[in-house]
């Protein structure tokens, strides 16, 4: 009964203050922000036994795989694709895919450019006196940042080579190993080769003479399914054209 006596002068203390809001709200105006109102409290009440959504968040390489040992793919049962976190930047790591960096002057196989398409870039392993100096760049998993003294060697090495021979010009190809949804690895191979890009750039290489492409998963240099194949898979690659 004190309950009821309460609900009611509440009732009665709401429609004094919609009447004395002033005589231009109409009766309709009122019940809008009456359910307004109701709609607010009944949120406010829902809060107080707490509500957390699905997210899921990413700890090690053993986050992709299900129970029953298998790995994670768009088609595995997640509630869609599985897209991880990206990590973060920390001490010495280079990860400077986000940042502006200049475009190149002409672009690859553009009418008019003076640099062919994609097609006339080669493998450097084919060039004498190159495979020592365009190795691949190796990345954690699920991950663009430049890590190891290895990378950093060979980032310095690419650096030197195309300072001395300004006519040598370089498509960097950003690959993923093949766990996790097909757009999210265009994306991250995206941010591969942009990170490589840029810190050749801050190197002092020209922009006009590096280019990026990514594939994805599209590429598996090794065609299995563990980590050491996946650890060779996430790489950055270089192609390139001399004239």
């Amino acid at each position: 009964m004190k309950f009821t006596r309460y609900f009611m002068l509440f009732n009665l203390l709401l429609l004094l203050a919609f009447s004395a809001a002033g005589c231009t709200r109409t009766g309709d105006d009122i019940w809008d922000d009456t359910k307004t109102a109701g709609r607010h409290m009944g949120r406010g009440l829902k809060s107080l036994g707490g509500k957390h959504g699905d997210s899921r968040m990413v700890y090690s390489p053993n986050d992709f795989y299900t129970e029953d040992g298998s790995y994670i793919t768009s088609s595995a049962p997640m509630g869609g694709d599985f897209i991880p976190l990206q990590d973060q930047p920390n001490g010495d790591d280079l990860a400077m895919a986000d940042s502006i960096s200049p475009q190149p002057r002409e672009n690859p196989g553009d009418p008019g450019s003076s640099i062919p398409g994609i097609q006339a870039f080669h493998d450097p392993s084919t060039i004498p006196g190159l495979s020592k100096v365009f190795q691949n760049i190796r990345f954690d998993y699920n991950s663009n940042l430049i890590k190891g003294q290895q990378n950093m060697d060979i980032l310095r090495n690419v650096a030197d080579y195309m300072q001395r021979n300004p006519n040598t010009y370089v498509f960097i190809e950003g690959h993923t190993d093949e766990r996790g949804a097909e757009a999210y690895n265009l994306a991250l191979g995206s941010r591969r080769a942009n990170a490589v890009r840029n810190a050749l750039i801050a190197d002092g290489v020209s922009p006009d003479n590096l280019f990026t492409i990514s594939y994805g998963k599209e590429r598996p240099a090794v065609r299995e399914s563990h980590e050491e194949a996946w650890s060779q898979n996430r790489r950055a690659e270089f192609k390139i054209y001399q004239r």
